[in-house]
């Protein structure tokens, strides 16, 4: 950061790509975007490359879609084996967080270096509050075979300097009811970040009858500020907002 700083910084950055913002937009220090970038230069093309010579050609985090995420997840890919890029295995399903720690490091636990370890209840809502939880411990039986990473997958969130290939932020989470609630352990996940697909290889057929008997995990907040947050919390490709602070259309009043 400090490298980046005496390269000139967050607005030499921006002035490497004003083409692609917009410049007319207010700030919080009254003047506009195109204002404050004015005189931004780069001092050290080392640190601030051109567009034209990027270190690499897509950026460090990718969006995925599929049977397993509807509505997106998120997987820092920079911090991923890549050896697991494209990767299918065998979910091991733990229902919560207590479950994981409880259950992740016996010697009984039906894993393997193929296997995907999946967790539940982690979201917005399930948690709740999405806690950085979605960094899932290597069980220690393959820890002991020299294995460090494996594909984990989550409603949750994890640090930004955490390392793995961890599939973040699952829409819609599992809490209410969204595909990632219905994976049993055994089933098939294919994680394919060179095409941004993340799915569940169970028919349409069987995932009808799971989606039937599935049951929302029993309410425990029933008042107080965790219920008002339940009850008005968006989902994850949402940004998890309150929905009451998105603004509303402008009405007439008559006086």
């Amino acid at each position: 950061m400090e490298d980046f700083y005496y390269a000139g910084g967050l607005r030499a950055l921006m002035a490497e790509i004003r083409d692609l913002l917009d410049l007319n937009c207010l700030t919080v220090n009254g003047k506009t975007i195109g204002e404050n970038l004015e005189g931004a230069t780069v001092l050290n093309r080392n640190v601030i490359r051109e567009r034209s010579k990027p270190l690499q050609e897509s950026g460090g985090t990718v969006v995925l879609f599929g049977s397993l995420a509807p509505d997106g997840a998120v997987i820092k890919s920079v911090a991923a084996d890549r050896k697991l890029w494209q990767h299918t295995g065998p979910a091991v399903v733990f229902h919560g967080f207590d479950d994981m720690e409880a259950r992740v490091n016996r010697d009984d636990l039906n894993v393997d270096e193929n296997s995907v370890l999946v967790l539940q209840n982690a979201g917005p809502l399930g948690a709740p509050g999405m806690p950085e939880w979605g960094l899932l411990p290597i069980p220690n039986k393959i820890l002991k075979r020299g294995i460090r990473d494996m594909v984990r997958i989550s409603d949750s969130r994890m640090s930004g300097t955490a390392y793995g290939t961890c599939v973040l932020h699952v829409a819609p989470e599992s809490y209410v009811g969204g595909p990632l609630a219905l994976v049993h352990d055994g089933d098939l996940i294919t994680l394919d970040i060179p095409n941004r697909r993340l799915d569940l290889l169970v028919s349409e057929e069987e995932m009808a009858k799971r989606r039937a008997a599935w049951q929302r995990p029993e309410e425990k907040d029933k008042r107080g500020y965790l219920a008002l947050y339940k009850e008005h919390v968006s989902q994850a490709n949402e940004g998890c907002d309150f929905d009451f602070l998105k603004p509303v259309a402008a009405t007439s009043v008559k006086i």
